[in-house]
This record gives C-alpha cells, structure tokens and sequence, in this order.
C-alpha cells in the first residue's frame, strides 16, 4: 500500500512539475493552403512530363518529346493538332506552432493533371496526381512538407540561429536555379546585416554500409543588406555515387536502354554551382540580377574494366530584370543569357561512354545546367509559350520547361537567350492587365538545343545525318488578365503565340521526306484560385 502512495506521490509531482515546465509555451495550430481549377487549351507545346519522358539538356534537347518517327507516344500523335485539358491542385498545410523558437509543419497536396486521369495515375503503381480519375475515391494524398523549425540556444554565441530539419523545401533563386523538395537539414545564422545559410540534403541512399554508393548534397548561401539592394551569393557540390548517373540522365539508370558496352548504373559525378544575385532600388527602379556558372565531370566505373573518356562539364547563365513602376503602370526589360552545348561533343544523355552527334565519343557539356529536380521552369512564368508560366497542377509548361525530378538538367533557361519587354496597367482595383513581348534564340552549336532538323541533302551524302544548325527560336507575344474577384480568390487568363524560328524544326525520321517546319506554338490558360 505505501508502494502505491509513494508512487502516486511521484507521478502527481511529475505532472505538476511537467505543467510548470511547458506552461510558458501553448501549442497553436494554424491552417493555410490554395485550391485553383486551371484550364489548358493549346498547339505544340508540350504538354509535362507526357508519358514520364524526360527532356535532356543535349541537342536536339526535346528529341524525346517531339520525333515524328516516334509512333504512338504522345505528345508525338499531337503534333500540330489542338490539345485542350482541365486540371487541379488542392494544398493543405499545418503549422504546429509552440513558440516563436519552436514549430512544426506538414503540407498534403491532392491533384490531378487531368479532369479524366487515368486509374493508375501518372506514377506506374501510384494514384498520385490522378484524382481527377471517374468515380474519384483515389489513394492520392501526397506529402509536399514535413519539417520542424527551431532556434538555437546561444551556448555563449550572440547570435540568433535556427534549424529547421526534415523534409523541406531547397530553394535558391527558385526562378532561375534551384526550386525543389527533399530530405535534409538547412540552417539560419543571422549576423546583422549578414544572413548565412548552410545546407545538407540527401536525394538518393545507396546501401547503407556503403557511402559512395550515395548522393549528397552540401551547399552554403550567403546575403546581406547594402543600402537599398540585398546582395548574396551562394556555392553548392552534389556529389554523385558510382550507383547513380548523374548529369543530363540524373541518378537512375538511363530510360535509352544500355550503352554498350559501358553497363547504365556505373557512372559517378560530382558537379558545382556558383551564383551571385542582387535585389534591390536604385532611384525610381526596381532590379533583379543573377548570375550562375556550372562544372562538374561524370565519369564511368565499369566493374568489367571497359573505360569511357570523361565527360567535362562547364556552363553558366545569367538574367537581368529592370523594373520602373508609375503610379498605376510599370514598365520592364528583361534580358537573359545561358549557355548552350555542342552537338558534336554533347550527346543526349550526358554519361561517359555515349555518343554524339557526329558519332564520336561525348567529351563535353557547354550548356548550363540546374540540380536535379529544380521547378525553375514552373516558378520563372517568363512567358505563356516557350518558358511557361503559372505553377499549378501540370504547370504552365512550354517548350523549355523541365522538370526531371531525379535528372540533372538545362532547366528552363539552357541552350537560349531572350530579350523581353512588357508593361502593365492597374486597370482599377480588381483588373490588371500585362502585354509583353520577347524575342528568343538559341546558344547551342552544331545543332539545336529545341529543335531537331538535320543538314538533309537526299538519301545519302555526308551531311545527311548531321543536325542542322540555327540561331532564331522565335519572337513571342502574350496577354495576361488578372481579375480579383474576392480578397482570396482571383481569376486569371492569360496566353500567348509563338512566331517560331528555323530552331524549332523538325526531323521527319525520314531520310526522303526530311526537315519540317512545326505549326506556329500557342496557348491560352486559365486559372481560378482560392487561397486561404
């Protein structure tokens, strides 16, 4: 009996002394997301991740996306004919809030990249992405976010720092390098005015009693205050292990079958990134620059002893934007460079061991690249053809969108340049409306990093089967309308045409009929969303 009241006695002290301890913090539960209905009406844009075909970042860099030779694959049957489809996207996200040092989030999304998704969705074996499927009831809840942000005690530093860990998103520069979600830890240490910035992310997990069968991810940014501007940089290594392919192909094994005789699954990378942005005033305009560089190798490790020569990689890319606004109008200029590759030292896959496109052996690749995974693409909305614009359910997508979520690759950006204008008008409280125009070319040389027309000349010569070379992508121009219905939900439709250049022709797969000129690309979107 006194062992029961000796051991009451303790409990009641713990839990009174457990109240007093928790009692300066009380758990707050916040709730947010978005829900938004999108509307796709179009001509030979390629429609995202049709059939899980990846888009490399070689040239011709679309070969898998638009080869008329290529039978039944879509978007192949959908050359030059009006596509049109309906999509959604519901985001749901809860913050576990105990103080201002300590908190929790998880983020669900529920979509569909069709009204009229197939039954087994987009994934083999997974229903994501695929409520949009007849008689709905799908298993397709995906989780975006589940991390825990919390401060640092100082243990002697006076400095505020944070960390949050878990899965999360690793966004740098998300218009123009890094914009994806994964498994890491991330960190805050703020020296005023400076802000710094360590990360670690793991995308792949070999054997876990082997490490160089990994991936790693290792990067570090840092910004500061100047003035009226913020000005930062940031530096980044993937190390890539023998067990997964990284560059162009990324970390699986590559979808082209095997390059004999270098065995798919034996290459090893390590590749880097350097940038330097600034955001800022500078009188009566706003400023947005970045600047970016790549390099890397990826090198074959073939158990059997076959070597391949190394493939070199070194690019860089850059973007400027100017802003005036004045008083219900702005006026802009946007002006950006990124490298593109040589076809004749570059093949479609990137890896050691395959083939350009004079035949010779892939030794370099010119072009800039972004990591693996990046949604640059869907988050730049440059434009409603070629680069794309508005992220939802299946994007804004265009020609040069992609997102290979396990690959490596030229982003939205690689291979081109353009120079774009555009002014906007707050029409009244609840209307603005944007026109802009841009004029786009290419940067890649003994071909076309979109388009995949060859020098033919006839059924046989020396030419024949070498990829022809252009600089004019094309001149396009958009119109969007932005319509604020209610605080929280907005209507928007906006679109655009595509004048497209000799860099988007095509290779009919035939050596009697050869070259083709596509129809002129278009599109026309809308989207309703409710955020709350």
């Amino acid at each position: 009996m006194k062992k029961i009241v000796v051991l009451c006695l303790a409990g009641f002290l713990i839990l009174a002394f457990g109240a007093t301890g928790f009692a300066q913090d009380k758990l707050e539960f916040r709730a947010s997301g978005s829900f938004d209905v999108q509307t796709h009406w179009s001509q030979n844009v390629p429609p995202l991740n049709a059939n899980a075909t990846p888009i490399y970042n070689s040239l011709p860099a679309d070969y898998n996306t638009f080869v008329p030779a290529n039978g039944g694959a879509s978007p192949t049957n959908a050359l030059n004919k009006n596509v049109a489809y309906w999509d959604s996207r519901f985001s749901l996200r809860f913050d576990a809030v105990m103080s201002k040092e300590l908190s929790g989030t998880l983020q669900f999304e529920i979509d569909s990249t069709r009204w009229g998704n197939s039954l087994g969705g987009q994934r083999p074996g997974s229903e994501a992405h695929a409520v949009g499927a007849w008689s709905t009831d799908k298993v397709a809840v995906e989780v975006k976010y589940m991390y825990m942000d919390f401060g640092l005690p100082y243990f002697g530093i006076p400095v505020p720092m944070t960390v949050r860990a878990g899965i999360q998103p690793l966004a740098v520069r998300p218009a123009f390098f890094a914009a994806t979600d994964g498994a890491g830890v991330s960190a805050a240490i703020k020296i005023d005015p400076v802000t710094i910035n360590p990360l670690y992310f793991k995308p792949a997990e070999g054997a876990d009693w082997v490490s160089n069968d990994d991936v790693d991810v290792y990067g570090l940014q840092v910004n500061a205050r100047v003035s009226t501007f913020t000005i930062g940089g940031y530096g980044f290594l993937y190390h890539m292990g023998n067990n997964y392919a990284m560059g162009q192909q990324g970390f699986t094994n590559p979808p082209v079958g095997p390059i004999n005789p270098y065995t798919p699954g034996t290459q090893h990378a390590q590749f880097y990134w350097l940038g330097a942005y600034a955001d800022g005033k500078a009188g009566p305009v706003d400023i947005n620059f970045d600047f970016g560089a790549d390099w890397g190798t990826v090198k074959s490790r073939n158990s059997g002893g076959n070597s391949a020569p190394n493939v070199k990689y070194a690019g860089w890319a850059s973007r400027l934007k100017v802003d005036f606004p004045w008083e219900k109008f702005n006026f802009g200029v946007i002006g950006m460079y990124a490298t593109g590759s040589d076809a004749n030292r570059t093949s479609q896959s990137g890896l050691a061991g395959s083939t350009a496109a004079d035949g010779t052996p892939s030794t370099r690749v010119s072009g800039w690249m972004v990591p693996a995974g990046s949604e640059a693409g869907a988050v730049n909305s440059e434009s409603a053809v070629f680069y794309g614009m508005e992220a939802g359910a299946s994007g804004g997508q265009g020609w040069a969108v992609n997102h290979n979520y396990a690959q490596s690759s030229k982003g939205p950006f690689g291979g081109s340049w353009f120079a774009k204008a555009y002014t906007s008008a707050k029409v009244t409280p609840w209307y603005k409306v944007t026109l802009q125009g841009l004029y786009i070319g290419d940067t890649g040389s003994n071909g076309n990093t979109y388009g995949t027309a060859r020098r033919y000349v006839g059924a046989s010569g020396s030419a024949a089967g070498l990829l022809r070379n252009d600089d004019f992508i094309g001149v396009e121009l958009d119109l969007l309308n932005e319509f604020q219905i209610y605080k929280n939900l907005t209507f928007k439709v906006f679109g655009g045409y595509l004048w497209a250049g000799n860099a988007l022709d095509l290779y009919s797969g035939s050596t009697t009929t050869g070259n083709f000129a596509i129809h002129n690309p278009w599109a026309l979107r809308t989207r309703l969303i409710y955020t709350f």
